[in-house]
């Protein structure tokens, strides 16, 4: 069961032998990726610990404050994993993230008043009887029938594929392509088990003669994008990637930790952050096979 803030860290204390069993740092790392945490977290709220010095794994309550003032309890696994699909700041905040969801008006049940009436309130207005309805079969998730029949591992393009957003995984695409002389145009690997409501998932970029997936991930602007439940759903679809006989590099930004053994962290996408890309194929395909698609 997590406990305060105060008896977690006197515990500590005591099972280490020390006045500061976790340094200032020691952490720094592993929050570095939740800049939105990062600043919902206040020192003066938690018995003066800083955020570095508490692990990410730790059973212990936390006292945070959002942007709007709001200030709630909560565990460093709770607020890892707190984002889900929503893409905004309340997100992290539970009563912010409830009183952005409106509310859900309730019809109320007409009742007849009778003034004056002899008869009880309880025979004047009687209250229907309940009547249990046969609960409805949980509804089977309907695949997209858009994906063609394909063997697994198969690249294509997929009208389903959502358009690149950013200008610097287009970037990224138009120096990758100026450089190796690939297939372009493929946004797609036919997989074998459903990811969400496709048979297929969607790469950033696909090196179709490599079977290598190329992924651009960053923090976005608020903090959110590929961290907690959004970083779970990376790795399945990695894995999803590697069943069909693909590997994958993601290029991790802002502070990101790889997910895979392959990944790059680099603070931004430049000339030299391509050569690591290309040195990254080498490492997986083999130089021989890679540099024969060098231009």
């Amino acid at each position: 069961m997590p406990e305060r803030v105060e008896l977690w860290w006197a515990r500590r204390q005591f099972s280490k032998g020390a006045h500061v069993p976790y340094p200032v740092g020691s952490y720094r790392e592993a929050w570095a990726s939740f800049p939105a945490l990062v600043r919902q977290y206040h020192p003066e709220l938690n018995a003066g610990i800083v955020l570095s010095q508490v692990p990410p794994a730790a059973d212990v309550l936390l006292l945070w404050q959002c942007e709007s003032g709001h200030t709630f309890a909560a565990t460093p696994d709770e607020q890892r994993h707190r984002p889900g699909r929503e893409r905004r700041r309340s997100a992290w905040c539970p009563e912010c993230t409830e009183l952005a969801r409106p509310a859900r008006a309730v019809p109320m049940r007409d009742v007849v008043t009778l003034p004056d009436s002899p008869v009880p309130a309880a025979i004047a207005n009687p209250v229907a009887p309940t009547v249990l309805r046969p609960r409805k079969p949980a509804r089977t998730r309907r695949l997209c029938a858009k994906t063609p029949d394909l063997p697994v591992g198969e690249p294509f393009h997929s009208e389903c594929a959502p358009k690149p957003a950013s200008a610097v995984e287009a970037q990224l695409r138009a120096d990758l392509f100026g450089r190796l002389s690939v297939t372009p145009g493929l946004n797609a690997v036919r997989i074998s088990r459903p990811f969400f409501d496709h048979v297929e998932v969607w790469p950033d970029i696909l090196l179709p003669e490599l079977r290598v997936a190329v992924e651009y991930d960053s923090i976005g602007r608020h903090g959110l994008e590929h961290v907690g439940k959004r970083a779970d759903t990376d790795r399945r679809k990695d894995r999803a990637l590697r069943a069909a006989r693909w590997e994958v590099v993601r290029i991790r930004t802002g502070k990101l930790e790889p997910l895979g053994p392959h990944d790059l962290q680099l603070s931004a996408w430049s000339r030299q952050g391509l050569d690591r890309l290309i040195d990254r194929l080498r490492d997986i395909r083999g130089p021989l096979l890679v540099d024969s698609y060098l231009h």
